[in-house]
């Protein structure tokens, strides 16, 4: 992992002396050679930067007392050179503010040098450029030197410096950078609010036919009620809409006073006559109705009751909650003399009846139909439940979809908004919408706030809202600080927990993570573990494999230094 430079002292004697820079004449004159390692010789992008320990060892009675050299790292790439921090070293004669090089001591310097990531840099050459400026001569102001000949280059200098220059006077110490973190897809990991819809809902309706007490005679204002007409109006509207199937019922019930025997036969007789009062009503709608008797009505009687002002209604209900028996909550209730004399008159008689039911499942649009809405410009039809899901299930008109239902000011919405444009790699735009969510999504942010900032390189803001996150975004943050160790414990399988197990070494798990995975990604993601395996026949097929399914894949191998062994 290390790359050792040795600089030639016979040219830097032949190149000094022509120059005339007197003070590195006598350091070309030492025998020994400075060392330089760059770790990791690779680079390695993690969490947007490109970091790596420089280390120089100047040996003793090298440097001249009245030199200064000035050490700049820098990466080289096409068409771009970036400049990290400059380091200056001086001779202990020298009166400046650099590090000092004492004549008769080894030296020993290790710099952590950074560079914000770009694209373009995954091609790279991290070099060191090299000036030198001494007392007396010619080079009394900084000049650059070509620090693989030791040529001095009158009137240059590492300012303004290109591309170009910069690659040939840099000493070279690593090459190419190691992106495989940017390939955990983060995005992927983003939760989106679940929506309401169901293609089949059930809507139903009710109304009540209602008898005199003790009887199971229907009279004619019983079914002359607004509610039953009510009731026939929707079932002839729902008949129809051939996306309506319905299915009616007509219930006996009998209010829960006197014995319990006799409430049982009288439920049963008022399910005989309310049904046929109802096959009569519906007759033109020719739909089969089914009859069913119930008995005594304590659910009704528990709902009214807790819709009443009645006096002491909490101590009726807390005695249906005491008693299972009916002889014994009526004995109890009766008990109550005057709560009992409100119930007689607000509550029983309306549970003396035979309830109609009309259960209706309407089939709503299908996801087909739906895209045809969106894409003809009648995304109005939709409500929002629809909107939400066929932005769940198809990516082409999720952005519509999407923006359309934000206008409700729904926070699922938002958030799910947030998601499509993240896996669309619009972050700014991701972190905009999450803003307009409200905490009814609150788990929702936590994680996606999270990733969010994680794929940022905001690491402190990931790690805030990760802690209230779920554990597999908690190891994804993790990943993204460069602690593979720890995101592997959680990450199992997967192309991420592939990615992670690949960075953290274990390429056996890394290949058990996509084992199924056949796609074009996993393919190329297998090319790079046979590489490090040192299987180049392996990673060829694997390669190619990949470029057949993904054909952008093939530019991307060309600049991938995991696999610079297939070059």
């Amino acid at each position: 992992m290390k790359n050792l430079f040795k600089m030639t002292l016979v040219l830097v004697a032949v190149a000094l002396t022509a120059t005339g820079c007197d003070c590195f004449k006598k350091m070309a004159k030492n025998p020994k050679a400075i060392a330089v390692t760059c770790t990791p010789d690779v680079l390695t992008l993690n969490n947007g930067k490109i970091v790596a320990d420089v280390a120089a060892e100047v040996p003793a009675k090298y440097f001249n007392k009245t030199a200064s050299l000035r050490v700049t790292p820098a990466l080289v790439y096409a068409g771009g050179v970036t400049k990290g921090n400059t380091l200056l070293l001086q001779g202990e004669k020298v009166a400046d503010n650099g590090m000092l090089v004492k004549n008769g001591e080894t030296l020993s310097i290790k710099r952590q040098v950074e560079f914000a990531y770009k694209p373009e840099m995954q091609l790279c050459e991290l070099v060191l450029l090299v000036e030198v400026k001494c007392k007396s001569g010619k080079c009394k102001e900084f000049t650059l030197v070509n620090a693989n000949t030791g040529a001095v280059l009158a009137g240059k200098t590492v300012e303004g410096i290109d591309a170009a220059a910069a690659k040939e006077n840099g000493l070279v110490i690593a090459k190419g950078v190691n992106t495989l973190q940017a390939e955990i897809n983060l995005a992927e990991a983003m939760q989106e609010a679940a929506n309401n819809y169901k293609r089949v809902t059930t809507v139903v309706t009710k109304a009540d036919i209602v008898y005199k007490i003790n009887s199971s005679r229907v009279a004619k204002k019983a079914v002359a009620t607004e509610e039953l007409k009510s009731l026939k109006a929707g079932v002839e509207a729902n008949k129809a809409n051939e996306r309506i199937a319905q299915s009616l019922y007509v219930n006996g019930y009998a209010s829960p006073d006197g014995p319990e025997k006799f409430n049982d036969k009288l439920s049963e007789k008022r399910s005989k006559t309310g049904l046929k009062a109802v096959e009569k009503l519906l007759a033109d709608a020719g739909l089969n109705i089914d009859a069913a008797a119930y008995g005594e009505d304590w659910e009704g009687f528990q709902e009214a009751v807790a819709a009443s002002n009645i006096e002491d209604k909490d101590l009726i209900l807390q005695v249906l909650k005491m008693y299972s028996s009916s002889a014994e909550r009526e004995k109890e209730i009766k008990n109550m003399s005057s709560v009992f004399k409100s119930l007689k008159t607000d509550v029983l008689p309306q549970l003396r009846r035979a309830q109609v039911v009309n259960s209706a499942d309407v089939t709503g649009w299908s996801d087909e139909e739906m895209v045809a809405f969106i894409k003809n410009g009648q995304i109005g039809t939709l409500k929002l439940e629809e909107l939400l899901h066929i932005a769940s299930v198809c990516d082409e008109v999720a952005e519509v979809a999407l923006l359309e239902a934000t206008k409700s000011g729904d926070a699922r919405a938002w958030n799910n908004l947030a998601v499509y444009y993240a896996k669309v790699g619009n972050n700014a735009k991701a972190v905009e919408c999450l803003n307009k969510a409200d905490k009814s999504v609150a788990s929702e942010l936590n994680n996606n706030y999270a990733l969010l900032y994680a794929a940022e390189g905001d690491t402190a803001k990931a790690e805030s809202y990760a802690a209230n996150a779920s554990a597999e975004t908690k190891a994804l943050v993790a990943a993204y600080k460069g602690d593979y160790a720890t995101a592997s414990q959680t990450l199992k399988s997967g192309y991420n927990a592939a990615v992670v197990n690949l960075q953290n070494g274990n390429l056996a798990a890394a290949k058990q993570c996509i084992a199924s995975d056949m796609s074009a990604k996993a393919d190329y993601l297998r090319a790079v573990i046979a590489c490090k395996e040192g299987d180049v026949n392996g990673a060829k097929a694997q390669l190619n494999s990949a470029v057949s399914k993904d054909a952008s894949l093939k530019e991307k191998a060309a600049n991938d230094i995991n696999l610079a062994a297939l070059k």
